[in-house]
């Protein structure tokens, strides 16, 4: 009989599977605050998961249209610094598409801006905004309507949504 070692056949796979394990773990942090180009290719057929949404009703093609995705859950929805993806690309007047990519089946919200004069700040008198499944935005609810109003499931493939935008 052999004598048992730290590193016996059993301490090899499971010291593997345990480096393997850390290899492709990722923090929870790192999933927030990706920057991603608007990449139709991600919602193609096969392809997935991700958001393709169509934005209808922007009113000009001045400023930019920025497209955020967040988890569908009230710790995260239009939480400073807790979104998950964002497409930022200059608006163009009636309907765009963007493909968001997210990172895994869920649950999600969608919340757009129309940064009309490309100021990167939210000047109500002038910007639009949207979000996903189209609740009412009023200066009542300060543009924040519940996550629940606007969550919507996501699974393995592509997930298609309209939004239209606001304009006060």
């Amino acid at each position: 009989m052999t004598p048992k070692t730290p590193f016996s056949s059993l301490g090899i796979v499971s010291l593997a599977l345990a480096a393997g394990g850390l290899a492709i773990s990722v923090p929870a942090a790192a999933q927030y605050n990706q920057v991603v180009s608007n990449n139709m290719s991600r919602c193609a057929a096969g392809a997935g998961p991700a958001v393709k949404v169509t934005v209808n009703g922007i009113k000009g093609s001045r400023g930019n249209v920025r497209v955020q995705s967040y988890n569908g859950t009230k710790a995260d929805w239009l939480e400073k610094g807790r979104w998950l993806a964002r497409i930022e690309t200059p608006a163009k007047s009636g309907s765009m598409t963007f493909c968001v990519p997210v990172p895994s089946s869920g649950t999600y919200g969608i919340a757009v801006r129309h940064d009309v004069n490309g100021n990167g700040k939210t000047d109500v008198s002038e910007d639009g905004g949207a979000m996903s499944n189209n609740p009412s935005i009023n200066l009542l609810n300060l543009g924040k309507p519940s996550y629940k109003r606007t969550a919507f499931s996501v699974g393995p493939g592509v997930t298609s949504i309209t939004i239209n935008m606001k304009y006060f």
